[in-house]
């Protein structure tokens, strides 16, 4: 069973910057995508970024030119990078696991296992 831990979260101004991190644990082996996504209420979860095992990235239009993700093989732990952020990034973020390289795409329905969720609040 793959579980995932989100931290990271919290609250800062216009145009600061925050790190999430996803603690990935259950995992052996094959090849994966972990992706983040984020999620307001009332609103469709919307895809942020997402990495597979050789290292292939993809983004998001609300992600472009501002968030960077990354991973750490031997700390199974990935990362989301956020910077310059906006009022319009306050959302719930969650981090995501899937088999194989189809996560890449950014559709939900291709991870299998999510984590609780990390607030992320930006004031103006």
């Amino acid at each position: 069973q793959v579980q995932l831990v989100e931290s990271g979260g919290g609250s800062v101004q216009s145009g600061g910057s925050l790190r999430l991190s996803c603690a990935v644990s259950g995992y052996t082996y094959g090849s994966k995508c972990m992706g983040w996504f984020r999620q307001v209420p009332g609103k469709d979860r919307e895809g942020v970024a997402g990495i597979a095992s050789d290292g292939s990235m993809s983004y998001g239009d609300v992600a472009k030119g501002r968030f960077t993700i990354s991973q750490d093989n031997t700390k199974r732990t990935v990362y989301l990078q956020m910077t310059d952020l906006k009022p319009e990034d306050t959302a719930m973020y969650y981090c995501a696991f899937g088999q194989g390289y189809y996560g890449l795409s950014l559709q939900s329905d291709e991870f299998t296992y999510w984590g609780q969720g990390t607030q992320v609040t930006v004031s103006s």
